[in-house]
């Protein structure tokens, strides 16, 4: 591998991973440069692109546990839902030839920014919900976290299919059904991410969809970026999130439809 690529690699993944933590989408950065750049097919790059994943959600939920920032019983039943959904994607996406799911993965984008600008606008007329650094954490009522269990095990499907762009679903689903805060919302993100790719990792691994030696390149690199991500989360707090997400939102939109 020509050092020139590597250090693109590794730019991007730290980039990618910083982004995943705060509002979800690395995955659309690496894998244009991992099919496009190499000419991989799109189950190899699917799959090398979940060491990294694992990796960098590991640090992650590594990095909200030492600022405080810990719900081990809710974070584990939610992505004990996710995993048989990620075991039967997963072994569909092993068999995935090309990105057809282009304009809808946009689509749900455009549905996330529509609910979280929903969200944000009824919270500050009603100034009941604060836009920086939250005080305290909303606990779900029965109803918000058995439709939110439910809703996980899609998303755990779709995590285990692609992966690009989980994050968005599993944002909407913590945080406008489950009404937890931007924070606690990427804290159980990256738990339930971290645990269903290690069923789809063993899945692509078993299919010989990963390539190891780019998988481990970006797997450093996000795990840096998803170390600082969740530092920036917790320190920054929900405002800056909201911003993030928008404007990822944005960007990615533009990227798949043009």
């Amino acid at each position: 591998m020509e050092l020139w690529y590597t250090l693109l690699l590794f730019s991007v993944g730290l980039g990618a991973g910083f982004v995943n933590v705060l509002a979800g989408g690395g995955s659309l950065l690496i894998m244009p440069i991992m099919v496009l750049l190499l000419g991989m097919p799109g189950p190899l790059a699917n799959g090398t692109n979940r060491v990294a994943i694992l990796a960098q959600n590991v640090s992650a939920v590594a990095g909200f546990r030492k600022k405080g920032f810990s719900d081990i019983r809710l974070s584990i039943s939610l992505a004990l839902c996710a995993l048989p959904g990620a075991a039967i994607g997963a072994w569909y996406g092993t068999r995935l030839e090309g990105v057809l799911f282009n304009r809808v993965l946009a689509g749900v984008m455009v549905g996330v920014m529509v609910l979280m600008a929903q969200k944000h606008y009824h919270a500050r007329k009603k100034k009941d919900q604060p836009v920086d650094k939250p005080s305290g954490s909303h606990t779900p009522t029965r109803k918000q976290l058995i439709a939110g269990h439910v809703l996980i095990m899609v998303a755990g499907f779709y995590g285990g299919f692609i992966q690009a762009g989980v994050g968005f679903i599993l944002m909407a689903i913590l945080h406008q059904v489950m009404g937890l805060d931007l924070v606690r919302v990427n804290m159980h993100k990256v738990f339930i991410v971290a645990t269903y790719t290690v069923v789809a990792l063993a899945m692509f691994a078993w299919s010989g969809n990963i390539m190891w030696s780019r998988g481990l390149i970006l797997a450093v690199a996000m795990s840096i970026g998803g170390w600082f991500g969740s530092h920036f989360a917790v320190d920054k707090g929900e405002g800056v999130i909201r911003i993030v997400l928008n404007v990822a939102l944005v960007v990615l939109i533009i990227k798949l439809l043009f």
